[in-house]
């Protein structure tokens, strides 16, 4: 790749999680040029990284993977990953964005993800895709299913003992590679940019995630995924099996004190769902769920609800306090009863924050779109055309315009891609009648 090139495509897709990918898929079958430009090593987002899906319990993987090799092997779908955005602007032909390559110091034309530069390295890390509790090298590829299979050299934790380079066959690994800009002008664009958790450190009345077996939706996710790090469910401070686990609903949403007042929808579903597994994967647990409200505003799952009720997971109405450290590895749990109890406290073996949807993106400074007080991309007209920004030939999808399940995720992103479609027929015929 030549510093400062310029490429040019029909659309520029922001993100390649599910939106971003169903959204290029839908423009690429139309035979339109896309770019997908991701932030991370591979594409496939947050949902890759799930063990199943609410309500049918399908499995994630399982929908997320043949997306990801479709847009892989697209004819009109190229990938950019490991990659920065740093300026999305308004241009006379259209979209014109400039694009960092970090350097993964390793060629991507020469890798053939045979890892072997993996299994040779001395050096272990904690890997954050495992929930932070399994080991990744420092030279790797991120799993079994990411796309592209290429691996990436963690410069923070290598040793620079050479290990990796004397074995590899292809002579990829290159520990001079340099970042590189480029420049990607398109006719339109579609922002995608995901979600991230709101952080386990922010409130102090649960600890600040200083409580050892209190942990994130997203590691317990892991936990219960069929590749995760332990093969079971296990309590992450001594490996034993938690006998009482308990979900918190609300501990990232509707807090004003965390800057989160807005229901980030999904919390209530996917405690349900981790709740439903859980009671699977450990049939002799106590599983309470602690709730505010619950909302199930989905096709099914209002059912889905009354299933977990009817498996014997427990659910209290109550808005949890504190917690502190129990006794021998247990949490402390102290909530309000809302059927008049009063002050309540619990001691658990296990404790899962429901935390809630931020913004993946700021795109100030970027992009001049703008944003609601809520800090995702605003939408002109949310009622009849949801993907709809205030900046020309820009659209939006996903959860980058606010808190989604997959369902409405990907019905959103076949919008933006029909509404980037029919922008692009416009232009077209605005060109033929001058």
């Amino acid at each position: 790749m030549n510093t400062n090139e310029t490429k040019t495509f029909d659309v520029l897709v922001v993100g390649g999680g599910i939106a971003g990918l169903q959204s290029a898929l839908d423009l690429g079958d139309q035979g339109y040029k896309v770019a997908v430009v991701e932030k991370d090593a591979t594409i496939g987002g947050k949902m890759i990284r799930l063990s199943k899906v609410f309500p049918t319990l399908d499995c994630a993987s399982c929908i997320t993977t043949p997306k990801m090799a479709a847009a892989a092997h697209h004819e009109n779908i190229t990938l950019f990953t490991y990659c920065d955005l740093k300026s999305l602007d308004r241009a006379p032909t259209g979209i014109t964005a400039s694009v960092t390559q970090r350097p993964r110091y390793v060629d991507a034309k020469k890798c053939i993800g045979c890892r072997q530069c993996e299994y040779n390295c001395p050096v272990l890390v904690t890997d954050d895709d495992q929930g932070g509790y399994a080991a990744r090298k420092a030279i790797y590829i991120p799993f079994s299913t990411a796309i592209p299979q290429l691996a990436i050299l963690d410069t923070e934790n290598c040793m620079l003992c050479g290990k990796c380079e004397k074995v590899c066959p292809t002579g990829a690994v290159d520990y001079f590679q340099e970042p590189e800009d480029f420049t990607i002008e398109a006719k339109t664009a579609i922002l995608s940019t995901g979600f991230q958790l709101s952080p386990l450190e922010t409130k102090q009345q649960y600890g600040q995630g200083k409580i050892p077996n209190v942990i994130t939706a997203l590691q317990m996710e892991r936990l219960l995924a069929p590749n995760g790090p332990y093969n079971r469910v296990l309590r992450p401070s001594d490996g034993m099996e938690p006998d009482s686990i308990a979900f918190i609903q609300c501990a990232g949403s509707r807090d004003k004190s965390m800057g989160v007042p807005y229901c980030s929808r999904v919390c209530c579903m996917y405690a349900i769902k981790q709740a439903m597994l859980l009671s699977g994967a450990l049939p002799l647990a106590d599983i309470i769920i602690y709730y505010m409200d619950i909302r199930a505003f989905g096709k099914g799952y209002e059912q889905f609800f009354q299933n977990a009720q009817a498996m014997g997971i427990q659910f209290v109405k109550a808005k949890v306090a504190t917690m502190n450290p129990g006794e021998n590895g247990s949490v402390t749990v102290r909530y309000e009863a809302q059927d008049g109890e009063g002050s309540v406290t619990a001691d658990h073996d296990l404790v899962v924050l429901s935390l809630g949807m931020l913004p993946d993106w700021n795109p100030v400074q970027q992009c001049p779109v703008s944003i609601g007080e809520d800090g995702f991309i605003d939408q002109v007209k949310p009622k009849v055309a949801p993907t709809l920004t205030d900046m020309e030939g820009v659209f939006v999808a996903g959860v980058a315009a606010g808190p989604k399940d997959i369902v409405d995720t990907i019905a959103v992103a076949g919008a933006a891609a029909m509404e980037a479609s029919k922008y692009m027929a416009a232009l077209e015929q605005g060109r033929k009648a001058a």
